[in-house]
């Protein structure tokens, strides 16, 4: 499902290993305003379920997740 929002922020984890990618995401969403996208892009094939756990467990939307490669594009929108 392609995104037609543009992201407020793009959050590079290219090469970062779990937890990192969780670590950097909830960091990043904290400094953005409710409502604004965020992409993450991650290598590390465990982004996809511990976005999906993450997201339930922070009230924050996962729009999509896209995979171009070896990089997964996960798309959240901040809660409120």
């Amino acid at each position: 499902m392609p995104i037609t929002e543009t992201p407020a922020q793009i959050l590079d984890c290219k090469g970062l290993q779990c937890p990192l990618p969780v670590i950097k995401t909830a960091q990043a969403i904290k400094s953005m305003d409710p409502g604004q996208v965020l992409e993450l892009l991650a290598t590390d094939p465990g982004v996809e379920p511990d976005m999906k756990a993450w997201s339930s467990r922070t009230g924050n939307e996962l729009l999509a997740i896209d995979r171009e490669g070896d990089v997964f594009h996960v798309f959240l929108r901040r809660q409120g």
